[in-house]
């Protein structure tokens, strides 16, 4: 029980800790928001002096932002999160409904996600585990790999204007939700489905498998045990997906228009409207202590006695995989030979004549809508974004197992970074370290940590429950000693090829700030700018969209195929150990 309220004091103090800086946000960035409200208001209307105190003087600003904190702070048990700074509409009601907007795009989301992860390793599931001969999920590295901004524009172009088969604008029914929800929930349910693939085998080698076909019972039945044996180690991470649906679902609903949370926490905060930024914000954080309270929960219901009993088998057991070692081989070639093709060309040399042109010899990839060449700019920003991309993984990996190990301070930490919109943590980090061309990649390793730190978390409160550790601990052997012996050697295969399954969504973190156009700023060859700038010619010019989604498709093959041959030499090591 005390533990329990300690993490209930740490998870309120970093939620009332985030929620202050969201309130102090113009003040932090050294900005007048008289000024940034009034153009927001009416961007033809001239800032003079008497114009901006009069905005003062309605907003209360001369009070200062400690006593408009605390104003707003005292509403909130009477449910008045004050009124907007732009509209001079109550606050409570639009975000009420927004967070419904997006609950309800979550829902079909996730029903996606599940979907698209049985998909993925329904291969698994059908072989009993045994992995042998398996491509590698290039599949869904593609899935993972191509952005939801850019899934959402083809859908929004294709199905919903080309054919219309679906609608591609609003919010006014099921129908509206299909082609957002396909845009959200293919990538996650691919990441989530390459997550449960790698603990499946370790879940079907175990002797309850054998003890059960012996029995007799259907394969059906024995695959669905084996989904819930592995189910708990996953569990903080889908609820970390169930909030990043909902609050960083930013792009895909600009581009449907969707009157979602997290829109309407973009815009507040591009605005500066301080009363719906704090309430999307605070709502957010209450949604991430629900979902982690509900994962933390059902693992605890699906795992059982077993867990209190320290009597559970061990997942990390060695694989009958063989992957082949070609598939990255043969991706990597393909992005090396991208860049260096394209490195000796110029990203930046104009050609209004050539504007648009398909792909030919002189240009492989096409040319943009300023007639540059499509390879030099893929190639020339690839060195940017592949190099800043292993360096956040990297760094987040490391973070993400040393705060794994400490789940009581990283749980509530996790929750509360999580329920940030990558948006709105560019723009705390931009108030805290300046705009410069490191904000973009200082955001996104604030938030690349938490998945890695989740997933840490519950395979070791899994691996300190199984039964070779309890006899270790039983011999005598000291924390260091299983840390060392037993426990990193069981967390640390499958984290790090979490890292690796995660490289191309850093990638992607990248190139949807960039998108947004809270990242790199043109001439950029950068990603995500490159989607932003060619987007509005997908139509005409598919190619110029195209180029870039590919090499991000190959850079999610190759993370995909290299997790999958780490595991196999894992494998191979093991039994060779032994």
């Amino acid at each position: 029980m005390p533990h329990r309220t300690t993490a209930l004091l740490w998870r309120a103090f970093l939620a009332a800790a985030l929620v202050c800086a969201v309130g102090l946000l113009p003040w932090l960035t050294r900005t007048d928001p008289a000024l940034t409200v009034l153009k927001a208001r009416s961007a033809e209307r001239d800032p003079d002096p008497e114009v901006l105190a009069a905005v003062r003087t309605q907003l209360g600003l001369d009070d200062g932002p400690l006593r408009l904190l605390g104003h707003w702070l005292g509403g909130l048990p009477r449910g008045d999160a004050g009124h907007s700074w732009i509209s001079g509409a109550e606050v409570m009601p639009g975000v009420l409904q927004a967070l419904g907007a997006s609950l309800l795009l979550m829902g079909a989301a996730a029903v996606v996600a599940v979907a698209t992860a049985g998909l993925v390793c329904a291969r698994t599931l059908r072989r009993g585990g045994r992995t042998a001969g398996r491509p590698g999920g290039t599949g869904s590295a593609v899935l993972a790999a191509v952005p939801e901004f850019l899934t959402a524009s083809v859908l929004a172009t294709v199905v919903g204007v080309q054919f219309g088969w679906l609608p591609a604008l609003g919010w006014y029914g099921p129908r509206w939700m299909v082609l957002p929800a396909l845009a959200l929930g293919l990538p996650a349910g691919a990441v989530l489905g390459r997550l449960l693939d790698d603990l499946l085998p370790g879940a079907f080698a175990e002797p309850w498998v054998r003890a059960a076909a012996a029995r007799g019972l259907p394969g059906r039945r024995i695959a669905r045990q084996a989904v819930r044996r592995c189910l708990p180690g996953l569990l903080p991470n889908m609820g970390l997906f169930v909030v990043g649906l909902t609050g960083g679902a930013v792009a895909v609903e600009q581009i449907f228009d969707i009157p979602g949370l997290g829109r309407t926490t973009l815009q507040a905060a591009l605005a500066q409207d301080l009363p719906v930024l704090q309430a999307g914000t605070l709502a957010l954080l209450l949604l991430a202590a629900v979902a982690a309270g509900l994962c933390h929960l059902a693992a605890r219901l699906l795992v059982g006695p077993a867990l209190r009993a320290d009597a559970l088998p061990s997942l990390h057991r060695p694989s009958t995989s063989t992957a082949r070692r070609t598939p990255p081989l043969v991706y990597g070639a393909l992005l090396l030979g991208v860049v260096v093709l394209g490195l000796p060309r110029d990203p930046l040399a104009l050609d209004t004549a050539l504007r648009l042109q398909h792909p030919t010899w002189a240009h492989p990839f096409g040319t943009d809508a300023l007639g540059r060449d499509l390879l030099a700019r893929v190639a020339h920003g690839a060195v940017d974004t592949l190099l800043l991309a292993l360096a956040i993984s990297a760094v987040a990996l490391g973070t993400g197992v040393l705060l794994g190990l400490l789940p009581r301070l990283s749980g509530p930490l996790v929750d509360t970074v999580n329920a940030l919109p990558p948006v709105l943590a560019a723009l705390l980090v931009t108030a805290v370290a300046g705009n410069g061309r490191a904000t973009p990649a200082l955001a996104v390793a604030a938030l690349a940590w938490t998945p890695l730190a989740a997933h840490t978390s519950a395979l070791l409160h899994q691996e300190r429950a199984t039964l070779h550790v309890t006899a270790t601990r039983g011999l005598g052997a000291g924390r260091w000693h299983l840390l060392r012996h037993a426990l990193l050697p069981a967390v640390l295969p499958p984290v790090t090829r979490h890292a690796l399954l995660r490289l191309p969504g850093v990638a992607l973190a990248l190139a949807s700030l960039g998108f947004l156009g809270l990242g790199a700023q043109p001439p950029s060859p950068e990603w995500g700018l490159l989607l932003a700038e060619n987007q509005p010619y997908a139509e005409r010019a598919p190619w110029a969209v195209l180029a870039p989604a590919a090499v991000l498709a190959v850079l999610g093959a190759l993370a995909v195929t290299a997790a999958g041959s780490m595991q196999g030499a894992n494998a191979r090591r093991e039994l060779a150990a032994r």
